[in-house]
């Protein structure tokens, strides 16, 4: 039975929990007293309390993000009440900011705020010894990156072979923007390259494949960047997945050499743009330079093979509808193969606060503590932009209508408008705008674009069974029947298999 056991609430199976194999790894001897056990969001509280308990921990760490605060805090609440001697001790960045106005937090006897790589083990240690510190919130001091042990060892072979092997080069962000926890650190602090690459080499050697890269601007430390890309590119496995997050204007000419090598379906590029308004870039502290993000995508566009995952936020102080609408379009039109609308949220202590008197910003006070609306944008307009978010992942990303999406927007002067136009469409009559199954989504796209857009059947058909037919089906859906000829080839199994299907999700949750 472990003295110390690290437990994770893991927003689905594939996302292991990296910053527990960050503190295991630096446990040093307490390591050998110390195990991890992982969970997800669907399960049930007691049930998960059930499996901790029976392991008798005398320490229980529990990570606590934005996507499992209020789970994290039914589970601590059941620790406590069913073993009260227990030792819980709470971490993460969640709650490291207005930590003591957390309900969780008072249920925990240590609440350590910042990067723990090294606290924690110090604080354990303490306890195993007989000579806790006092209860309470312990800050920890910023660790020297030379000093952290490189967690990698302890993903275990079922983690590489059916987990996203998550790594980093870099803590820290050159950036202050401010909706941004990493707008609060600075500088960027890098790991010893030989080490990291050590590392890379023992995860490929063991079977891992597919690697996110969790550095919030892989990019900004070049010379790093490019060891990375070559390292990569003098080892091209079969089935390997590379995603990296880039700053959208530092592109320069010694990575987009390397970037052109790869081959398709290998890279992932999540390149925040965030807002094309520059007053309100301004506002919120984001330096980038419009011209160079726009010759950046063209060059990705035309001369990589790279997957294009492009990231606005909705709802910034002093953004509206018809200057997002314009943002959007100006985003589409550089043809990035995903485009994810994010809600703007209000992260504890992100600097975004200072704006809230001001433009009158309204959070959930729920988590993800998104906005509902500000001075610019009603609590209807937000309600519409989620939705049309959600619809946007559901038609445009899913890569499951490459043929029938773009037909949403034909004619209209703005891609924005007429998606919004069939997203507020779709919901008067499914009321949601997600979790539609593929057939019925197909149907009702036709109805669209016949009755709203008033195009020709005869085509309109045509673009939908190849979309449909290319997620695998075979069928023909009957709402398209009497607009298919009767001498109409299926696609062929090739076309089938290629069919521009979405890469698979990376972003951190939330």
């Amino acid at each position: 039975m472990p003295d110390i056991l690290l437990t994770a609430l893991n927003a689905k199976f594939p996302h292991a929990a990296f910053g527990l194999r960050y503190l295991m790894a630096n446990l040093g001897s307490l390591a050998a007293r110390a195990e991890i056990a992982e969970f997800d969001i669907n399960r049930r509280p007691l049930e998960m309390v059930e499996e901790i308990l029976a392991r008798r921990p005398r320490i229980v760490g529990l990570g606590v993000y934005i996507w499992n605060v209020t789970l994290a805090g039914e589970v601590a609440a059941l620790l406590k009440r069913l073993e009260p001697g227990l030792i819980l001790i709470l971490g993460g960045p969640e709650i490291s900011f207005e930590t003591g106005a957390q309900a969780i937090a008072q249920l925990a006897d240590y609440v350590i705020t910042g990067e723990a790589d090294l606290k924690f083990a110090e604080v354990c240690r303490q306890i195993l010894d007989g000579v806790p510190p006092a209860r309470g919130i312990i800050p920890s001091p910023i660790p020297d990156l030379s000093q952290v042990a490189l967690p990698y060892e302890w993903y275990g072979e079922d983690d590489l072979r059916h987990r996203i092997t998550y790594v980093e080069t870099s803590r820290g962000c050159p950036f202050g923007c401010e909706f941004c926890l990493s707008a609060l650190e600075v500088p960027v602090r890098t790991f010893p390259p030989a080490e990291v690459l050590a590392s890379l080499e023992r995860l490929l050697q063991r079977g891992a494949r597919h690697f996110k890269f969790v550095d919030r601007t892989f990019n900004v430390n070049l010379r790093l960047a490019r060891a990375v890309l070559e390292f990569f590119l003098a080892r091209q496995l079969p089935g390997l997945f590379l995603h990296f997050e880039l700053v959208p204007d530092r592109l320069p000419g010694s990575l987009r050499d390397l970037l052109r090598q790869f081959p398709a379906g290998m890279v992932q590029l999540e390149i925040g743009v965030q807002t094309f308004n520059p007053e309100v870039a301004a506002r919120i502290n984001r330096r980038q330079d419009y011209q160079r993000v726009i010759e950046n995508f063209h060059f990705l566009r035309q001369h990589t093979q790279a997957h294009l995952h492009a990231d606005l936020v909705a709802g910034l102080p002093g953004e509206t509808m018809a200057s997002f609408a314009a943002g959007f379009d100006q985003l589409l039109a550089l043809d990035p193969q995903e485009i994810q609308v994010g809600i703007l949220k209000r992260l504890r202590g992100a600097p975004i606060a200072r704006h809230d008197a001001e433009w009158g910003m309204v959070y959930s006070p729920l988590p993800p503590y998104e906005l509902l609306r500000n001075r610019t944008l009603t609590f209807e307009e937000m309600t519409r932009l989620r939705r049309f978010a959600r619809t946007w992942d559901l038609v445009a990303n899913s890569g499951n209508f490459p043929s029938a999406t773009p037909l949403l927007w034909h004619q209209q002067t703005s891609a924005f408008a007429g998606f919004l136009e069939w997203s507020d469409w779709l919901f008067a009559r499914e009321g949601r705008g997600h979790s539609i199954a593929l057939f019925r989504l197909c149907e009702l796209l036709f109805r669209f674009l016949t009755t709203v857009r008033k195009l020709e059947p005869g085509a309109t058909a045509q673009s939908l069974l190849r979309d449909y037919q290319k997620t695998g089906r075979s069928d023909l859906p009957p709402f398209l029947k009497p607009f298919i000829p009767e001498n109409c080839p299926s696609p062929s199994r090739a076309a089938i298999s290629g069919g521009g299907k979405r890469q698979i999700r990376h972003a951190a949750p939330g």
